[in-house]
Formats: C-alpha cells, structure tokens, sequence
C-alpha cells in the first residue's frame, strides 16, 4: 500500500485508488482524480480535522486522538477489507504535507 496526493497524476503504479479525505480536494474534477473509492468514514472528524489544521507540531496529538477515532469508530475495519480485495492499493490524501497527514497515520498503523 501506497500514500499519494490526490493532486498528483494518476498511475497504473497506483492500483486501486481510495479517497481517505472527508472532503473532496478542491479544484479537482472526478474524471481526473481518477479515485475508484471515497472512504470518508476513516477520514478524522471535522472536529479534528479543523484542530489539527495541519499544523505539523500537533502532529503527535492529532495522530494519538486520530487513532483514537478510529479504534472507537470500526472504521479501520472497514479500510482492512477494501485493501484485502484490492492489495495493490494508494491512500489518496489532499495535504500539501506528505509526511503529516491522516494518510501516513493510516499507513503507519496498517503496517506499510
């Protein structure tokens, strides 16, 4: 499994392409995004979200309460099993910052 920005040009490279955002990317139409699924329920809550502004010096909390949601919502369960079906597989995220986003927590806790 892959991390990529939504931004970035799609690739065969890619596999199956999930949306891991709760809100679409601006300025991006779906015919180009290319995203073969849209799970927002693995996405943080807008509560979260619009605390963490991606401010990298929240990033140890915004990933401890991230994980939190997560262990509370199944929703991780659910990305488990998209990615049993489609192994090859990119997490698409809309952050300017690579390595500080909900994706790399996905990542990261999936074991990739």
């Amino acid at each position: 499994m892959k991390i990529k920005r939504a931004y970035a040009p799609a690739e065969a490279a890619d596999g199956y392409r999930i949306l891991v955002d709760r809100l679409w990317p601006r300025g991006i139409s779906k015919e180009k995004a290319k995203i073969d699924l849209w799970l927002k329920s693995v996405a943080p809550s807008n509560e979260l979200r619009k605390w963490f502004g991606h401010d990298p010096e929240r990033f140890a909390e915004f990933d401890r309460r991230y994980r939190a949601e997560l262990a509370e919502s199944g929703a991780l369960d659910e990305l488990r099993a998209v990615l049993r079906e489609h192994p090859d597989a990119t997490l698409l995220f809309a952050a300017h910052d690579e390595a500080h986003n909900n994706a790399a927590v996905l990542k990261e806790l999936l074991g990739d």
